[in-house]
């Protein structure tokens, strides 16, 4: 649908025309004004402000910080999430999930951004009696957990300089990066690794590492991790099972995009 510009009026029929503006949102993958939107489906402008509006209103769009463009709301990214969660999509998620925690011996989480911090979306926890509770729709920050950090990495940099400007960085524990400049330069060797960790920045006693989950167009979706107390492992000991943890991922993500 959007590599044809060439749209009119009267070749979008009216009951399609709220579900291609959303796919446009969702495939540009930024805050995008009606305007740009418009440039592919080719309403009329009168047309294409009243979805707008009416999106809005319902809460399924919110403006962004400009005033002009608009971005995903509470409802949109809700109903994504529930998409993810479907009863197919969730019992082979479980299947790979149930495969990497038996592999690996420990708790693994997928977590999804929200606005304001990771959501956790599913989990499988792991069989030692010594485990760390964080039950599914635990919402954790993204500064100082590793699917957390591993989303602010997929950032531009501009919106992440735009983060760094207006969040207060919440010391969790003695290892929580609080100062903007080291929390950068860790974001920095995370885009260049291609995965992050969590050295008891978030909760003593914790350690963690996560990789990204891709869409079709190659940008972060979600996140998979693993974490386990340090009474069992250390943080190099759970990054030796990096390599099945991205394996898992590439599954993960080819489920969603099949």
């Amino acid at each position: 649908m959007h590599d044809d510009a060439n749209h009119t009026d009267k070749t979008i029929p009216t009951n399609l025309r709220l579900l291609l503006l959303v796919e446009e949102l969702a495939r540009v993958g930024v805050p995008i004004t009606p305007t740009a939107v418009n440039e592919v489906l080719g309403l009329p402008k009168p047309t294409i402000h009243r979805l707008f509006h009416t999106l809005e209103q319902e809460g399924f769009l919110q403006r962004d910080i400009d005033g002009r463009s608009y971005a995903p709301g509470v409802r949109l990214r809700r109903l994504a999430s529930s998409i993810l969660s479907t009863s197919r999509i969730r019992m082979v998620r479980q299947t790979v999930l149930n495969a990497l925690a038996e592999d690996v011996g420990e708790t693994c989480n997928i977590a999804i951004p929200e606005r304001h911090a990771m959501v956790y979306l599913d989990r499988v926890e792991t069989k030692w009696p010594l485990r760390i509770q964080l039950p599914v729709g635990t919402e954790v920050p993204f500064h100082c957990t590793a699917s957390g950090k591993m989303y602010l990495s997929s950032l531009k940099p501009r919106l992440f300089a735009k983060y760094l400007n207006i969040v207060t960085l919440n010391p969790h524990t003695n290892h929580t990066y609080t100062e903007p400049a080291v929390l950068a330069a860790e974001i920095e060797t995370i885009r260049d690794n291609g995965y992050a960790t969590d050295n008891e920045e978030f909760l003593d006693g914790m350690v963690a590492v996560a990789v990204p989950l891709f869409d079709a167009q190659k940008r972060l979706m979600s996140t998979l991790s693993v974490h386990a107390p340090t009474q069992r492992i250390t943080l190099d000991d759970l990054k030796a099972h990096l390599p099945r943890l991205q394996a898992a991922a590439t599954e993960l993500s080819e489920l969603v995009l099949s």
